[in-house]
């Protein structure tokens, strides 16, 4: 495990400049996410994933840790939210996991406790610990972000754990939202769907059964077809999303609607 911020560390640079945490950051949207970001000389990143390695820029800081294990996550928790002069801060939750794509009945244990763990807990310990953090400073910007599915909203076989995740991180974020409504925080928070997006998960559920996921050739003839959207499309848009919030009134969004 590698992290290149020391523990408790001010990043004196970043005066007035804004700082975005981005999980899942080095594959797919989250990938996409981080470069589109850093193109803004004024953009500080902060990368969490497993395989997460540096990069040559000094507005860049890599958090290599596993997203599946809280005790990891929890020992390196001040790395996420360092001190800083912002006026922006935003937490990105991009990371997810399809999981086990199979019905109920077949699906290991320990493939439910990860899912559940990276889709759902791992962004709520993350949340959680930044209202703590940035609760109070009202006088930046603070967003939360959280990268949900167009599954949250209806059931498909074999999806049963990421749909349920993904449906628990929609209904978190609404309530995330009115509660800074409530305690009058300013905090915005946002969960977007993405659409269908080529990348690895893509890859994951057309290798899957069509025993076990009826939708299969739907999802193969997309791909066929050429009709996924872009890692880079989707990560413009959540782009768009964050830097004109004050246009959406809703909490739950999806990039194919704005």
């Amino acid at each position: 495990m590698s992290i290149s911020l020391a523990e408790g560390e001010i990043i004196k640079e970043m005066v007035r400049d804004k700082l975005y945490i981005v999980t899942g950051s080095s594959k797919g949207i989250g990938e996409a996410l981080v470069g589109q970001l850093l193109g803004d000389p004024k953009n500080h990143v902060i990368g969490v994933a497993r395989s997460q390695k540096s990069l040559p820029n000094p507005r860049f800081t890599a958090l290599s840790l596993d997203l599946t294990k809280i005790e990891e996550v929890l020992a390196n928790l001040k790395q996420f939210f360092p001190a800083g002069d912002f006026q922006e801060v935003v937490l990105v939750n991009n990371a997810g996991w399809i999981g086990e794509i199979q019905h109920l009945g077949k699906i290991e244990p320990e493939s439910i406790q990860r899912i559940f763990m990276l889709n759902t807990i791992i962004p709520t310990v993350l949340m959680n610990a930044f209202i703590k953090v940035y609760g109070n400073q009202k006088e930046i910007n603070r967003m939360i972000v959280n990268v949900s599915s167009g599954a949250a909203k209806k059931a498909i076989d074999g999806w049963s754990c990421y749909s349920a995740s993904k449906a628990a991180v929609n209904m978190l974020s609404e309530a995330a939202a009115a509660e800074a409504k409530l305690d009058q925080t300013g905090i915005r928070v946002f969960s977007v769907a993405p659409g269908v997006v080529d990348t690895a998960m893509q890859q994951d559920i057309r290798s899957a059964d069509a025993a076990s996921f009826s939708s299969l050739s739907r999802f193969v003839e997309l791909k066929e077809k050429q009709q996924l959207s872009s890692p880079s499309f989707a990560a413009g848009k959540i782009i768009e999303l964050i830097q004109n919030a004050e246009k959406f009134d809703e909490v739950l969004l999806d990039v194919r609607e704005f």
